[in-house]
């Protein structure tokens, strides 16, 4: 019967019906758009619009069932749960649709994590990894809302609160690349002002007034004609200014939570794996540091990629967004840009420890498996500029993992032989020796091209410098690469040093000469190094470092300056080594040598150097307090809402303008708390009916002589003083108190969040004073 009386509405309720729900969804679809620059292609709309119409069908349900805001709300977090799985996360899900244990754990957990996750997340921004949440639940309450006071309220221009707050969130969620924003902007306004327009001219109260006033029809016609001529030019004033503004306006800052998240992992915690060279090199010459199964041919396995130089240490640079400490936590959609041939490679930890995660190529996605698998995939880092990855609580043995990644192609030097060096802008370096740039200048005097300059610099390393790890039986060459270090390499008779030496050496000197260049630490397989099977087996012995150089156009090359292992230096031409025996006095060390510290007193003379603690905690707590109470409002916003909507509509009628509206509205207030507490007073009710229908639960005497009072001072002789308002309101507070007085807590909270009141709003049910 109910479906039956629902389709024979009245033709002005079905018009209305439409152009609430037609504005509703116009108004959330600019916010909705707005996310396109945030996620990656246009799955996020799966997510975003399902969560717009199951919303909007939501608010109509309850509109239509006068369901309070305690039920519309618990209906919000049951479609919340049953179809959150489908819509944000069908991957954890059972055929797509059906939500599992771990898809309302992952739901229960993203209404407090999701904000955090999508924030320090580098976009465009997978759609798999939970960051759907975020769009879901945001247009789901905000669909909710918007669509219930659009529908429920005489005065719809509430519902531009939550549109307008959903807007907001969007774009303080985003990035600082916006959707066409102007037009997004122009959108809402005129969507808004149309909307607005039609609904004051189908307004019932303009209806009521207008047919009970002489000469109406022409009165209404007026009006009507006034009302569509100012919407109209409205809206294409708006238009207007939207179109000169895109083309004359200057781009403004579009400020972004995004800018001011504190990065959760700072790799300078950490010391530069280039300090730990010799130790793996000595403690692991033969044992397995960590095997990679299905490793491409020429492809190499890097461990950490440094580009800024202070004297003592080659490290990470300092700098934001783009640097070598530029660490996201690791995603589906990595290194969006690369370009190469596409790989998967699997690598099971042995001996390596440490926080730096060996990785291939460009990778796109790392999965983890084994007994570690959450605690590594919670702390995996990931950097797109450089290739390499981190995990904060450190590989251990048996840790296993895959990459899917893309292998660049090493470019000849006939298609470098054209190109310039890229205009990167490299951290600031200090205290590189002063012989080098000499040194570089003479070593590239006959290059001529960038590519020449550069292969001039690695066959000068390799062609001049001999080879020796400073092991036990080797030739002796200290371990280090300090300005101190580097300068005893390049000023004595014969360069004797490893790869740690050469390839720092190497990056210095083009530095030097203006070429980006940064060095990298890791592994590739020699001639036979890689078994049938194409598993490679990475140690000390076989570990490397290099330089790399980018290209305008083929991006970073990579460049081998140290000499082959076989060239090593004759021992009449180098420091003696030291005689261990107590009775051989010992010479002392060169003269530069005391310059280089031992790692371990570099950490301390840093240690000693920081500055002490300031306030720097005090930014990420204010900000994830922020976001905390940000998620807590959006989740009361409801409440919130309704209580505003109430509070202005008692202050609008204690401060009405005639003192006769005043005890009207005085009277006005008291019923509709009454109907809040689920009283029923008919519609249209005249002041006595309306004191008997009350007070049959509340005071009745009081009530009645309350009604009778109200009567004498609308229609008397003359207005009302202000004393007799003040006096009036007194008693209408009173008496609801006592309402509140006789009522459970359940009860009471029922009453404050119902919407009963405000769906009588509009004509009032009794006449006022003329």
């Amino acid at each position: 019967m109910n479906r039956l009386r629902f389709l024979l509405l009245p033709g002005s309720t079905w018009r209305r019906l439409v152009a609430d729900v037609g504005a509703v969804v116009l108004l959330l679809a600019v916010g909705i758009v707005g996310f396109a620059a945030t996620f990656e292609g246009a799955t996020y709309l799966v997510a975003a619009v399902g969560a717009l119409v199951v919303g909007i069908a939501l608010a109509w349900v309850g509109a239509r069932w006068r369901w309070g805001v305690l039920t519309l709300a618990g209906a919000t977090v049951a479609v919340y749960f049953l179809l959150g799985g489908a819509l944000a996360l069908p991957a954890t899900t059972f055929l797509g649709a059906i939500p599992t244990l771990e898809t309302w754990r992952q739901l229960a957990f993203g209404i407090v994590t999701a904000w955090k996750d999508l924030l320090t997340t580098v976009p465009p921004v997978a759609s798999d990894d939970g960051h759907l949440i975020v769009p879901f639940l945001m247009t789901l309450v905000a669909s909710v809302l918007t669509a219930s006071l659009a529908l429920r309220l005489r005065r719809p221009a509430w519902a531009l609160i939550p549109a307008s707050a959903f807007i907001a969130g969007e774009i303080l969620l985003g990035t600082a690349q916006t959707v066409a924003p102007i037009v997004q902007g122009a959108l809402f306004v005129i969507v808004a002002v149309i909307w607005l327009a039609l609904r004051t001219l189908w307004s019932p109260e303009r209806t009521a007034v207008e047919a009970a006033t002489p000469g109406a029809d022409a009165s209404r016609a007026a009006r009507l004609r006034r009302l569509v001529s100012g919407g109209v030019v409205v809206a294409l004033a708006t238009g207007a200014g939207a179109a000169v503004a895109a083309t004359a306006a200057p781009p403004t800052q579009r400020y972004i939570l995004r800018d001011f998240v504190v990065p959760p992992f700072d790799i300078h915690d950490y010391a530069s794996p280039l300090q730990s060279w010799r130790g793996y090199v000595r403690d692991f010459e033969s044992e397995p540091l960590f095997t990679v199964s299905g490793l491409p041919e020429d492809a190499r396995v890097r461990l950490a990629t440094m580009d800024a130089y202070d004297g003592i240490v080659y490290n990470v640079a300092e700098d934001g967004a783009g640097s070598s400490s530029a660490f996201t936590p690791v995603r589906s959609n990595m290194s969006p840009q690369a370009k190469g041939d596409e790989s998967t490679v699997r690598v099971d930890i042995e001996n390596l420890d440490g926080v730096w995660l060996p990785s291939v190529g460009s990778a796109h996605e790392i999965t983890f498996a084994g007994d570690r698998a959450n605690d590594l995939r919670r702390g995996a880092h990931f950097n797109d500029g450089t290739g390499t990855a981190v995990v904060t609580s450190g590989v251990h043995s048996g840790d296993q993992y895959t990459i899917d990644t893309t292998v660049p192609v090493e470019p000849t030097d006939e298609q470098l032989a054209d190109q310039q060096f890229a205009p990167l802008k490299m951290p600031r370096q200090t205290g590189i020796p002063r012989s080098l740039s000499e040194l570089a200048s003479d070593a590239t005097e006959e290059a001529e091209t960038p590519i020449e300059r550069a292969r001039a610099l690695e066959s000068y390393l390799q062609s001049e410098g001999y080879f020796s790890h400073g092991l036990a039986d080797d030739v002796y060459s200290p371990s280090g690469h300090g300005a101190a270090r580097i300068t005893m390499l390049v000023s004595n008779e014969q360069m004797v040093g490893d790869d740690e030496q050469y390839a720092v050496t190497m990056a210095l000197m083009a530095l030097q000469l203006g070429m980006p260049a940064r060095v990298v630490m890791g592994w590739y397989p020699d001639e036979g190094e890689q078994d049938g099977s194409g598993v490679f087996t990475a140690t000390g012995d076989n570990m490397h470092a290099w330089v790399e150089i980018a290209f305008e156009d083929a991006g970073w090359v990579t460049f081998d300056p140290t000499p082959d292992e076989d060239n090593e230096p004759s021992q009449q031409n180098t420091k003696p080594r030291a005689n261990p025996k107590p009775q051989v006095l010992q010479p002392p060390p060169p003269a530069q040598e005391p310059a280089e510290l031992p790692p371990a007193l570099a950490e301390e003379r840093d240690q000693d150097e920081e500055e002490p603690p300031g306030l720097d905690w005090l930014g990420p707590v204010l900000l994830w307090t922020g976001m905390g109470l940000g998620t807590l409002l959006l989740l009361l916003s409801p409440f919130l809402v309704i209580g505003g909507v109430k509070a202005a509509r008692r202050t609008r009628r204690l401060r009405a303008e005639r003192t006769a509206d005043r005890v009207s509205g005085g009277w006005d207030e008291l019923v509709d708390r009454a109907v809040d507490y689920r009283v029923a007073v008919p519609p249209g009710s005249t002041r006595a009916e309306s004191a008997r229908a009350v007070g049959e639960t509340f005071d009745g005497p009081r009530v009645a002589t309350l009604a009778q009072r109200a009567d004498a001072e609308v229609y008397g002789p003359g207005d009302p003083t202000p004393e007799d308002v003040d006096a009036f309101w007194r008693e209408v507070d009173e008496i609801v108190a006592g309402m509140a007085g006789g009522a459970t807590f359940w009860q009471r909270l029922r009453a404050r969040l119902s919407l009963r009141s405000l769906r009588r709003g509009g004509i009032r049910r009794t006449a006022r004073r003329p």
